[in-house]
């Protein structure tokens, strides 16, 4: 189930199960990559702030030797770091240098605020009061309007975002010609985020799912209501909650450098609607965000507002 395809409003296909690359531990990257290749994935996310795009770069090609598949077999997805916002192509140069790469197959704006591309961090500037080192006359609407432009390179095959809220894509839409291809965000039982995931829907935006499982310390794993299917289909927990994904209509990515699980990830089954509906419980109660940088920014996420 690993290369189910999901169709982009490109036209282009994108496999549902992707691997994640965030906080793969130094030295492991490659291998993991390489391996999962190997295993049957064909779709791979990283981003320039990740930190490990060479090695990411150097799994891909090793998985490519192994396999004997072409390049264009493989999605590679990459992202625009937050500091590059008015140098928009110039971090897809550094991204494509280091993954070895001619072209991604989509890249997104990462966050849509930008950082001072001349502060005292190349990634994380900060002002003297510890906060983050913003240009907030910047709109994510010009970056956007950069990324447009990289389409006429052939550097990259689509374009979108992530972590954008209805609101952002509301002041987004109006002012650009490519509608995007896909909006990554924080997506799980605990956070199911049905105002974006709809909208979306509505707008021919794909959804793709990061942190799926929730995140260190996340209950899910253990949440009844996702150990009883899991019993129920002989799966593991995280299979469940990286079907829950797919049964919605999105992809997901499923991030470990471990081989076991990087095989048991792929155990993706399908779920009716009354499962997807048991699953909807674990939110009544109240949803959990696990991934918010502390940028000083609304996004527009009802549950951050």
């Amino acid at each position: 189930m690993v290369d189910v395809p999901l169709k982009l409003n490109t036209g282009a296909t994108i496999p549902a199960l992707g691997l994640g690359t965030w906080q793969s531990p130094e030295g492991q990257v490659r291998a993991a990559v390489a391996y999962a290749i190997k295993s049957g994935y064909r779709h791979i996310d990283c981003a320039y702030v990740y930190g490990n795009e060479k090695e990411v770069g150097e799994g891909i090609k090793e998985g490519l030797a192994a396999t004997g598949i072409p390049r264009s077999d493989l999605f590679i997805t990459t992202k625009l770091w937050c500091t590059y916002h008015t140098r928009v192509e110039q971090n897809l140069d550094i991204s494509l240098k280091l993954l070895g790469l001619d072209y991604v197959d989509l890249y997104l704006i990462h966050w849509p605020i930008a950082m001072n591309p001349n502060g005292n961090d190349e990634k994380f500037p900060k002002l003297p009061d510890g906060s983050r080192d913003l240009i907030r006359d910047r709109s994510h609407v010009d970056t956007y309007k950069d990324m447009e432009k990289l389409l006429k390179t052939g550097k990259t095959k689509a374009i979108g975002v992530a972590n954008y809220s209805k609101r952002f894509l509301e002041e987004l839409l109006p002012h650009v010609e490519v509608v995007p291809a896909t909006n990554q965000i924080e997506n799980h039982p605990l956070l199911p985020q049905q105002e974006i995931v709809d909208y979306c829907k509505e707008k021919g935006i794909l959804i793709t799912a990061y942190s799926p499982l929730g995140s260190t310390g996340s209950p899910l794993m253990k949440d009844p209501h996702v150990v009883k299917l899991a019993e129920e289909k002989g799966v593991t927990p995280g299979c469940i909650l990286l079907s829950y994904h797919i049964a919605r209509g999105s992809s997901v990515l499923a991030k470990s450098v471990t081989p076991s699980r990087i095989d048991e990830n792929k155990k993706i089954v399908s779920l009716s609607e009354s499962e997807l509906a048991s699953l909807a419980e674990i939110s009544k109660n109240g949803v959990t965000r696990f991934v918010y940088p502390a940028f000083g920014v609304d996004f527009g996420f009802p549950d951050k507002s």
